[in-house]
């Protein structure tokens, strides 16, 4: 009988420190699931890795079987790239150890935990980290892709706060990279994805951030583009202490939510102010709330900031029907308003939505060629994300998302944030680098030339000798 991958895996990884699933195992369905349910991929092997010697072996095998090889760490993507059909997903979960260090305002991550576990851990000291905002997401996509959420504007992006990786690279070796060691690695993991190697350790930075002022506005939707054109003039001058996205959406149907506006399409802010003082956070939000009529609710509260990290994740649990579209974004003009709020009013199921992140603030101290992050001077990153639970909307939710996207992507700078990605293609992965590309794709050759690393928003190794 034809040896299997999972056979050939038990055969040749003995003393293997994890565990080795395949289509066979009572674990496989579990182990092959990941976040979006559009996603419905058969890996041959689900290879669960409990330390960077796991890690190197996994990476060893899928190359010297010429097997597809993903890496997974939360599973969020939406395009579903920590997994693969027919070949090897290198499972990061088991690598859940978390080290707080408050006295150097730092935290070792490894590279298998959510943003929830990291953000318990720090809030026990008064310390936290940007991240993004829904909690159980894995902490190896945002950290290595960028890194948007409720701190953006007061402590950056969650590359901004990388201090240190360990890195199993494609010929399975093992360094260490950060600002001293392994430079060209180092700036390039910060932005530019897993084409480079598999992280299985983070080192982060850690700010003062404990209680925040925090949760949502919400107007009709009718009032949308009322609503985004004042929040679109507020929000660039507002104090970096001062964090809001819009969105549009639909109130859900459930507390903490009134009766009376559950299930109503609205326009939003959600807030975060990282100051503990609720008068400071309501006299800056002022400015929004006094430039436009009475919201529905307007509900911001002093909440521990994992609490608000949270908030988004009883919404959006795992095994829904996501299709996302994203761009960057300069400036919002009167024409783009005007289409936002046709599409807010159409949004097509109630967990279907579409948020601005800000990325001014602290996100601009950075310069564009300081990590691949190369919209430092745009002002929001817009992501479009129709969502359903019942795969018989899939088509419904792909629609809406595609057609938001297209009306609107005249207006935007140009590429997107690639952790909001779908593929899309290597023209689409380039303009979202600008220059910053040439430089990603001179460090992949010299370290993935054979592109292992290529099931994610992809770099393809630059031919002939590196510069």
């Amino acid at each position: 009988m034809t040896s299997t991958p999972v056979h050939a895996a038990r055969r040749e990884l003995a003393d293997f420190n994890g565990e080795l699933i395949g289509p066979d195992d009572s674990a496989y369905h579990e182990a092959r699931t990941v976040y979006n349910a559009m996603i419905d991929r058969r890996p041959a092997l689900v290879a669960r890795c409990a330390d960077a010697d796991a890690v190197a072996r996994v990476i060893g095998f899928a190359r010297s079987h010429a097997l597809p090889l993903a890496v997974r760490g939360g599973g969020h993507h939406g395009a579903g790239l920590g997994t693969v059909d027919g070949g090897v997903v290198a499972d990061l979960s088991p690598l859940k150890d978390i080290h707080v260090d408050p006295e150097a305002r730092t935290v070792r991550v490894g590279g298998g935990c959510v943003w929830g576990e990291v953000d318990r851990a720090t809030h026990a000291h008064g310390l936290a980290t940007p991240s993004g905002i829904i909690s159980t997401t894995g902490v190896g996509g945002i950290a290595t892709g960028g890194g948007l959420g409720h701190l953006t504007r007061k402590c950056g992006l969650t590359i901004d706060n990388l201090l240190e990786a360990d890195v199993v690279l494609a010929d399975g070796s093992r360094v260490r990279a950060n600002a001293d060691d392994n430079r060209d690695l180092f700036w390039a993991i910060r932005g530019g994805g897993g084409n480079f190697g598999v992280v299985t350790s983070f080192l982060f930075r850690l700010h003062d951030v404990s209680t925040v002022i925090a949760g949502p506005t919400f107007w009709p939707v009718e009032t949308s583009a009322d609503v985004l054109a004042a929040y679109r003039d507020f929000l660039p001058r507002a104090p970096r202490e001062l964090n809001a996205f819009f969105l549009h959406g639909t109130v859900p149907p459930a507390p903490p939510f009134p009766e009376d506006i559950q299930l109503r399409k609205i326009a939003g802010v959600v807030w975060c102010h990282t100051g503990d003082d609720p008068e400071a956070a309501a006299r800056e939000m002022a400015p929004l709330l006094d430039a436009l009529p009475t919201p529905l609710l307007h509900a911001p509260s002093p909440m521990p900031h994992p609490d608000m990290q949270a908030m988004f994740d009883g919404l959006y649990p795992p095994g829904h029907q996501w299709y996302w579209r994203a761009d960057f974004v300069d400036t919002i003009p009167d024409d783009a308003v005007q289409l936002h709020a046709k599409f807010g009013a159409e949004v097509p199921t109630m967990q279907s939505t579409m948020h601005l992140y800000p990325i001014d603030g602290a996100a601009h101290d950075v310069g564009p060629d300081e990590t691949p992050w190369a919209y430092r001077d745009s002002t929001w990153a817009s992501v479009y994300a129709g969502v359903d639970p019942d795969p018989a909307n899939a088509e419904l939710v792909r629609r809406w998302t595609v057609d938001y996207f297209d009306a609107l992507h005249p207006y935007s700078a140009g590429g997107a944030y690639v952790n909001m990605m779908m593929d899309e293609g290597q023209e689409r992965v380039r303009a979202s680098y600008r220059g910053n590309y040439d430089r990603l794709a001179a460090v992949k050759a010299d370290l993935d030339p054979d592109n292992v690393f290529h099931l994610n928003q992809n770099i393809r190794p630059a031919p002939g000798p590196r510069p």
